[in-house]
């Protein structure tokens, strides 16, 4: 039997020592024996350890290996940060760029990255991660891709929407490094994970099995089953009714109804207001269970947070775009329309179970920003959005437990602080995150 005696740590207010056996905790108190390797917590809190309720793994790695475009304000950026990377890269090599603000990506098409990357293979992916574009020798090596958007004359233009799925089969698989990704996320103290990738398929869940340390539930567009092993779990049926391209309500409806015969729940990309209303359309028709969720929530009109408390249904928010992308909210978004972004406190009052996520690559990757962002609802420019939609801290970290406590007999999938939990909460902060432990062992350490 392994153990593990966790000294002087900070639990449920209480400074004690707790033991850790064959991957559970066994004990809880001041007066344990201690058994096996120590931690001196040095009481600091002992909490659970953190869930990233929505991210895209591989794409976050992948995104790790890219150009990144996001401070990219116009075509000469572009051109400049591709140039500079194509130039360390040999001809014919490709280049994967993300990231792009919409406002650069909706003037670029295959003849505008042919100027700026001739001799290379380029694709860009824009902010939302919803469109590619390809430049020339790109759209050569794909192939004939159906989806691929057409100029009148019926050449491709290289704009390519919600085509993941067909590059990955045009291109092949090339797997990111994972590790590092792991051990990021064990630095934030972030002990499991959902992959909400409508792509996932048994390949891409073989690919991410094993790869990191962190508990791992995956979502799919279609058919899944979890290894008999273990590995990860399946989660629900993600569904993108996609504004530009949205299902009618009889084949949403037909989408649920298959995911009821897989016995799994539904997840359905919220971002925009008609997304949340078709989506809420389709589940007063056939129906809600617990466990189907609304991911996003990008924006919940007044009118709609009965209807989503009343069908019991869960919201999956990422209160890190405030802080990403809330300066853009502030000049492109209606004043009228700016507290609707990515609600929180008025979700909780009505009693909707709310979840904190990242959307890695998409959002911030750090869930203790998210949670500053929770409380405070500042822009990177220290201007607030929604006040109203403030949480006290506390509720905060709660969007992100694994667990709402520790008790004895549960995983020891657990997070040590630094500090107190008092003192953690008015500094919702990484660098607090001491050590990450998942099933009782320890993944990640600070100095």
């Amino acid at each position: 039997m392994t153990h593990l005696f966790l000294r002087d740590v900070e639990v449920g207010g209480v400074r004690q020592h707790v033991a850790i056996a064959d991957g559970r905790i066994v004990a809880i108190g001041p007066d344990l024996p201690q058994r096996g390797d120590a931690i001196d917590g040095q009481g600091g809190a002992l909490i659970p350890g953190l869930h990233d309720h929505h991210i895209h793994l591989l794409a976050t790695a992948a995104a790790a290996d890219s150009i990144d475009l996001s401070d990219a304000t116009d075509l000469a950026a572009v051109a400049a940060r591709i140039a500079a990377i194509a130039a360390l890269r040999p001809p014919g090599s490709w280049l994967r760029a993300t990231h792009c603000p919409a406002p650069v990506a909706e003037r670029l098409d295959r003849h505008a990255l042919d100027r700026i990357a001739p001799r290379h293979r380029l694709r860009i992916l824009d902010r939302t991660g919803a469109l590619w574009i390809l430049n020339g020798p790109a759209l050569a090596s794909v192939g004939d891709i159906a989806a691929l958007e057409r100029e009148a004359g019926g050449d491709a233009t290289g704009r390519l929407w919600r085509g993941d799925a067909a590059l990955r089969a045009a291109i092949g698989t090339v797997l990111p490094p994972l590790a590092p990704l792991g051990e990021q996320l064990a630095r934030y103290g972030i002990t499991a994970v959902t992959d909400t990738s409508v792509t996932t398929d048994p390949s891409a869940a073989a690919a991410l099995t094993g790869a990191m340390p962190q508990r791992l539930t995956l979502m799919s567009g279609g058919p899944l089953i979890a290894p008999a092993g273990g590995g990860f779990a399946v989660g629900a049926v993600k569904v993108v009714p996609d504004e530009r391209d949205p299902p009618s309500l009889d084949d949403f409806i037909a989408r649920i109804a298959q995911a009821r015969k897989w016995g799994r729940a539904v997840a359905v990309h919220c971002v925009t207001a008609f997304e949340l209303a078709l989506t809420l359309a389709a589940f007063a028709e056939h129906g809600a269970r617990p466990g189907d969720r609304i991911e996003h929530g990008g924006v919940i009109p007044p009118a709609a947070i009965g209807e989503i408390a009343a069908m019991g249904l869960t919201v999956v928010t990422q209160p890190g775009f405030i802080a990403a992308r809330g300066d853009r909210y502030l000049r492109e978004v209606d004043p009228a329309d700016r507290d609707d972004l990515y609600r929180c406190a008025s979700l909780i009052a009505a009693g909707v179970p709310v979840l904190g996520s990242s959307d890695a690559p998409y959002g911030p990757l750090d869930p203790w920003l998210a949670m500053r962002t929770a409380v405070h609802r500042e822009t990177a420019g220290g201007q607030r959005i929604g006040e109203g939609e403030r949480i006290a801290p506390a509720q905060a970290l709660g969007l992100y437990l694994e667990r709402p406590a520790l008790s004895v007999g549960m995983v020891a999938n657990l997070c040590l602080l630094d500090v107190g939990l008092a003192q953690a909460l008015t500094d919702l902060d990484a660098r607090h995150v001491a050590a990450t432990l998942i099933a009782g062992r320890i993944i990640w350490k600070s100095n």
